[in-house]
């Protein structure tokens, strides 16, 4: 990673709400044209999108069914070819989400494995014929029956989101065509979706627990990184980032040091759970701000020790946002805002800034349910609904 990567700052975009060019609900990738300047006046260095391929948007982009297509809410081929050349005429890189872990159920891939056993495709997924008690990230059992080819497959997240398996090596020269066909067009840059997890324990082991110490941080996923890196960054200044679920601080400086060759730096999310009450996501809990300064210079002293980097950030389209959550946004608004961004920058690594992070934009408080879009929400909501009793009959 250049020296320049480590002084960037890196601006996040959802295009599904970031700007609409055609003066619609729905961002797209020609409203990111048409905010470009003010992103250049910010002194944004890289623009990650987060995914704009064609979706069925179970998961709000997050379950590709094809890698090659921007979906059409977003725009055409065109346009993302004109915001790469804008972008790079005011001195920004763009940056892709790419989500390899799993597919979309509806990618062709997936319906090809549906077809039988022995279809070529089948390998590409994970199937069993009874499921072990691995739990997915978005609740519920990790496996899913499927009734056309009699077997159930691995899905980490929602059903529709079916794992790919990596242990197939032409799974993996798939991908790394895809990342060459977009880092050919020109983007600086991939974020690596949940990558931690490609590497599945081949035993399919299980406990007491949810199964992710079986698969986070696999058997193999080092080596897969580093095959990624030969066949995809090598002789490119690509800057590349992990999302790294439920990780350590060693794997991480494993994953960004550079002479490993895997990737320029990683998030983490630990500084994210000091406000869950004895770990727990869905249950309200005060911040604990003597466990974030804890996480925090833990961290920052480990990976300037072991030589590793850090993605930076307060939030992103999986948190809230980081002025409701961290500061306060009503009275002290304006000073929790300029707070957060003075602790962000003051610290080693490469900072990225959420969209409306910068104008101190807050949560926006939904009234009802029905207003979320966000599956795992979704899910803890009806989980949370089915868990409740109801009250004893009152005799008096």
């Amino acid at each position: 990673m250049s020296k320049d990567m480590k002084q960037a700052v890196v601006y996040q975009i959802y295009p599904k709400s970031f700007s609409s060019h055609r003066n619609q609900a729905t961002g797209d990738l020609l409203g990111v044209v048409d905010r470009l300047d003010y992103l250049a006046w910010l002194g944004v260095d890289y623009l990650w999108l987060t995914p704009f391929y064609r979706s069925p948007q179970r998961d709000n982009g997050y379950d590709v069914s094809d890698y090659y297509s921007i979906d059409p809410a977003y725009g055409e081929m065109e346009d993302f070819e004109l915001l790469l050349a804008e972008a790079k005429r005011r001195g920004m890189g763009v940056m892709l989400d790419i989500v390899v872990n799993h597919t979309s159920t509806e990618h062709a891939w997936f319906q090809e494995a549906r077809k039988g056993r022995d279809n070529p495709y089948r390998d590409f997924y994970i199937w069993r014929d009874a499921p072990n008690n691995w739990q997915s990230k978005f609740g519920g059992s990790a496996w899913e029956w499927d009734e056309a080819s009699g077997q159930y497959y691995l899905h980490l997240f929602d059903k529709t989101q079916a794992d790919l398996n990596w242990e197939n090596p032409a799974v993996r020269a798939e991908v790394y065509k895809m990342m060459r066909f977009w880092r050919d067009k020109g983007v600086a840059g991939f974020r690596l979706d949940v990558i931690n997890l490609i590497s599945k324990d081949p035993a399919f082991s299980e406990d007491d627990s949810d199964g992710r110490h079986f698969y986070t941080d696999g058997p193999r996923v080092h080596q897969h990184l580093q095959e990624m890196h030969r066949e995809v960054f090598d002789g490119h200044d690509l800057l590349t980032v992990g999302e790294m679920s439920s990780t350590s601080l060693e794997h991480c400086i494993a994953y960004s040091r550079p002479d490993r060759r895997e990737l320029s730096m990683t998030f983490n999310f630990h500084h994210l759970k000091v406000d869950y009450p004895d770990g727990e996501k869905w249950r309200p809990g005060a911040m604990d701000f003597i466990a974030l300064k804890r996480i925090l210079s833990d961290w920052q002293t480990g990976m300037h020790a072991g030589g590793g980097w850090n993605a930076l950030f307060w939030c992103n389209h999986d948190q809230p946002r980081a002025l409701s959550r961290f500061g306060d946004d009503g009275r002290w608004r304006t000073e929790s805002a300029k707070m957060l961004a003075t602790a962000l920058h003051g610290l080693q690594g490469t900072p990225y800034i959420y969209q409306g992070e910068e104008i101190a934009m807050a949560n926006p408080g939904f009234a009802d349910i029905g207003q979320l879009r966000d599956v795992e929400s979704l899910n803890a909501y009806r989980q949370l609904l089915a868990g409740a009793s109801p009250p004893p009959t009152r005799w008096r």
